[in-house]
């Protein structure tokens, strides 16, 4: 069962429902950033070019309709405006948007925006308290700035890839793009930061978000296992390089996930698989030593591991108290009795697409929930009502139609 999206539903749009965003990014990263926003009650308004839009309307299959499931993904709760930002009156809208804005987000090149008119220099002078986002590939500082970014580089340049993927195997992409996600979070964290030191000043600022930054970032104790000791980290599979076991099994029919994260767990752990000498064996009594010693201990852990199916371990491990998982597919994911009930799939009814199921926020708040109240926009579909909204009349925005300056 899942969690309904109703537009007309009472209550707090969310925490940052006083709050504009301009949105002019496109793909993952910056969409994925402002969907963020908007979840959490801001008004976001996309800007897409006229006739093809944001380009991940066109990337499928899999699409819903006419709909690309990849841009269904991450364009929720947001409202499109259609327009030619090479034109002289569509930048001029566009403008006046970003002259009320509280927020403008972008993923252009670096240099890109400025180019158009809409750099941080340019519109900080009209709207002194805008937060302007940027993500980047690399940053809008360094030797590679102006270098275009994508998700699978920044992975590989990061040290991501070659810490992921079976020991004896190559290194391998995450399989999301983490380094997208990853860049859309630390955007979104950068923006609330800059909007509550906005408080005590009344300024705005720029946030700076780079694809490989964002991911060097999260290499955290694999950095810091390579400054303590200047051994290069290698890839371990499933398995944690300072935690044993932590890792995935096979079943005698599928794979189970088990964490045994200290010395009382691997009590119980022993005791659970009836292992009890394993617990006498000095080899294996600490932590540390069974890290040290993991290519005795795990090949031991595998046979026994062999014996049960993944759903007899996981209740023999979890009525023992050791963290266990089954290792699902993405359809079992999100049809997982505690992802549906903390509401992380959320139903929608789409114009063109009909039902179309998405991801929820996992972001809870007591008081002033996240909320799904919108279906991703078709093209333009709110050029208008925002026009009329910057005091535009009917005769000006069909000028603008007209003109091809809108859509």
């Amino acid at each position: 069962m899942t969690a309904s999206a109703d537009p007309a539903a009472d209550g707090p749009r969310g925490a940052l429902q006083d709050l504009l965003v301009l949105d002019l990014t496109r793909i993952l990263s910056g969409p994925f950033a402002t969907m963020t926003l908007a979840d959490l009650g801001a008004d976001v308004i996309k800007i897409e070019q006229p006739s093809t839009g944001d380009d991940t309307r066109a990337w499928g299959p899999p699409f819903q309709g006419e709909e690309a499931a990849y841009f269904l993904s991450v364009n929720r709760n947001k409202r499109s405006m259609a327009v030619d930002l090479k034109s002289a009156e569509g930048r001029e809208a566009v403008w006046k948007l970003a002259a009320r804005a509280d927020v403008l987000v972008e993923n252009f090149r670096p240099g890109t925006a400025a180019g158009l008119g809409f750099g941080f220099d340019e519109l900080s002078k009209a709207n002194p308290g805008l937060v302007y986002a940027s993500i980047s590939g690399y940053g809008q500082t360094g030797p590679e700035a102006r270098r275009a970014g994508y998700d699978a580089i920044a992975q590989a340049r990061s040290g991501i890839m070659s810490v992921t993927g079976e020991a004896d195997g190559p290194p391998v992409r995450v399989g999301v793009s983490s380094a997208d996600l990853v860049a859309g979070m630390w955007a979104t964290i950068g923006i609330l930061a800059a909007l509550h030191e906005k408080q005590r000043t009344g300024l705005g600022q720029g946030v700076d978000i780079s694809l490989l930054d964002g991911s060097v970032a999260w290499l955290t104790y694999v950095a810091s296992g390579y400054f303590a000791s200047g051994n290069t980290p290698r890839r371990y599979g499933s398995a944690h390089p300072t935690i044993a076991p932590y890792q995935a099994f096979a079943s005698s029919d599928a794979y189970v996930m088990v964490a045994v994260g200290n010395d009382g767990l691997w009590k119980r752990f022993t005791s659970a698989i009836e292992r009890e000498d394993l617990l006498r064996d000095e080899r294996f009594a600490t932590n540390s030593a069974r890290v040290e010693n993991r290519n005795v201990l795990i090949p031991v852990i595998e046979d026994i591991m062999l014996t049960h199916t993944t759903e007899e371990w996981v209740h023999t491990l979890n009525t023992a108290g050791v963290p266990v998982g089954p290792i699902q597919t993405v359809g079992q994911a999100v049809q997982d009795p505690q992802v549906v009930a903390r509401g992380m799939v959320v139903e929608m009814q789409h114009p063109t697409a009909g039902r179309v199921n998405t991801v929820g926020c996992p972001i809870r708040l007591t008081r002033t929930p996240a909320s799904v109240r919108m279906p991703p926009p078709l093209l333009g579909q709110q050029t208008d009502e925002i026009l009329a909204g910057l005091g535009y009349d009917a005769v000006d925005i069909a000028g603008l139609h007209a003109s091809g300056a809108v859509e």
